[in-house]
């Protein structure tokens, strides 16, 4: 439950301590992914957009940048199966463009497991039931993202988040973490079947049939 002792006290200073911990280990591995990054694509290496955290309040996520800034003749920028460059798409398909997020999960604005943060554009179009899922801070990973990630539905993946928000326990986010290393060792669910990334949500489909 979201009130267990687990979640009101215990998930907290895990994410800290492990954060912390990850971002010392790792830190060969950030210089070489930033030097990768600005070899490939220059700067900014780091991309960093608003997002809604906890109760929807917006934060600045952090992760390295995967995409060209490439406009088409009129200034335009160009569609992101254009922008994506295969070393951005290793990056993706390994997870490494997420490392910079280590630095949300350490200052509060994210949790190692927990929906995973989208654009605030999004907010307004949410039902009751899927606001849900800011009510708890959002993960790096979650449980839409070992339940199919980038290849399921807006409507499935904001299901499993709800599930998520109403059962948050130490085993559960053992078995999400331990998931999600397998998903990103097999590389599946990387994108959607008409998508490089993800389908822009525009809404729920009763409401767009009204």
């Amino acid at each position: 439950m979201r009130n267990s002792i687990y979640h009101h006290y215990v998930k907290r200073q895990l994410d800290i301590v492990f954060s912390a911990f990850f971002l010392v280990i790792l830190s060969p591995l950030f210089v070489g992914v930033y030097i990768g990054v600005k070899r490939k694509l220059g700067a900014p290496v780091l991309f960093q957009q608003q997002r809604p955290g906890l109760d929807g309040k917006p934060f600045t996520m952090y992760k390295f940048r995967t995409m060209r800034d490439a406009m088409d003749g009129s200034g335009r920028q160009l569609p992101d199966d254009e922008r994506l460059t295969s070393f951005g798409q290793a990056l993706r398909a390994s997870s490494l463009d997420e490392l910079p997020e280590l630095f949300n999960i350490l200052k509060g604005d994210m949790s190692f497991v927990g929906p995973r943060p989208l654009l605030t554009d999004y907010l307004p179009l949410y039902s009751d039931r899927q606001r849900r899922r800011h009510e708890v801070r959002p993960g790096l990973t979650g449980l839409a993202q070992v339940k199919g990630r980038n290849a399921i539905s807006w409507e499935k993946k904001f299901e499993w988040d709800v599930a998520y928000v109403e059962n948050v326990t130490f085993l559960g986010d053992c078995r999400i973490l331990f998931s999600t290393f397998s998903k990103v060792v097999k590389r599946e669910g990387i994108h959607s079947e008409t998508s490089a990334t993800m389908e822009v949500f525009r809404g729920n489909q009763r409401r767009r049939e009204r």
